[in-house]
């Protein structure tokens, strides 16, 4: 099996500061960094990391090559990330010294999809694959609806959070991604939870798998002191559709998610900071 993941490439500007800004506010920064970042990139690198085929379908600019081979480097398979003639998405990230993050995002390549060049990225997939969707590129809707005639999984993370694109994309969806304020916005737009599959994760109160008519599937999270929290879901989701690739059980893949992503957010950055399935066996471990 593999994993195909339609998904944004960012490069990220990761600014440490003092305390998240305020409205009006001029903060100085205390440190910066520039790396590779994108929800649909940091899922693809964990899942690669955590030992799955992964197929990233993307765009950057020219001046987002180094992201290109940067993911290729994590093990990914690059062959359908475009070079557009614009601009690559960015990412202005601020970092408090609680690993807080308020994030600022710019598109640009990310919106050049369109429901031909997915179908042709999908041309090589197989019934039961899974399809890695998040709400930051174009042309989600039709990949969806693309993959599901495949006959793939299709996963979709429904962030940056907009109740219109999780209400078209839903018909097409196997498990709804968000986490606990997303969940609680789409309660409010839609009245009540869909009768859908959901995965809700919690931060540091862990996550939930909740099936309609079914008891809901809980795990918590490892208690570890966090240097930066950017990523940390899309570690979670990455590893986790990695593990039900490889054939693993709900509560198994959950809880190597789950571990994953304790492993992230005590690094610095987003992708670069998604750990190897070995490193995932040695934190288990040291846990019982």
């Amino acid at each position: 099996m593999a994993i195909w993941n339609l998904g944004s490439i960012n490069i990220d500007h990761v600014y440490q500061v003092p305390h998240l800004p305020a409205p009006g506010e001029t903060l100085a920064a205390t440190a910066y960094s520039m790396g590779l970042g994108g929800k649909g990139a940091n899922q693809s690198v964990a899942a690669a990391r955590a030992g799955a085929p992964t197929r990233h379908i993307g765009a950057v600019g020219p001046e987002g090559r180094w992201a290109r081979d940067l993911l290729a480097d994590y093990g990914v398979d690059v062959e359908q990330v475009r070079i557009d003639q614009g601009a690559s998405g960015h990412a202005i990230i601020n970092v408090d010294p609680g690993a807080e993050n308020a994030i600022v995002l710019f598109s640009g390549a990310n919106r050049t999809h369109d429901a031909a060049s997915v179908a042709a990225a999908l041309s090589a997939a197989r019934p039961g694959d899974l399809l890695l969707l998040q709400n930051e590129t174009s042309a989600q809707v039709e990949a969806a609806s693309r993959g599901r005639a495949l006959g793939l999984r299709v996963i979709y993370s429904a962030a940056p959070f907009e109740v219109a694109a999780v209400r078209a994309i839903l018909p097409h969806v196997d498990l709804l991604v968000m986490n606990e304020g997303e969940a609680g916005a789409l309660r409010a737009a839609f009245g009540a939870l869909p009768e859908r599959e959901m995965l809700v994760t919690r931060g540091a109160e862990g996550a939930e798998w909740i099936t309609p008519g079914a008891d809901t599937l809980a795990v918590a999270s490892f208690r570890v002191t966090p240097v930066d929290t950017t990523g940390a879901g899309d570690c979670f989701i990455g590893t986790l559709a990695a593990g039900l690739d490889a054939g693993l059980d709900r509560p198994m893949a959950m809880r190597r998610a789950s571990a994953a992503a304790a492993i992230q957010v005590t690094r610095p950055g987003a992708a670069q900071a998604m750990p190897t399935a070995a490193e995932v066996d040695a934190f288990l471990s040291d846990r019982g």
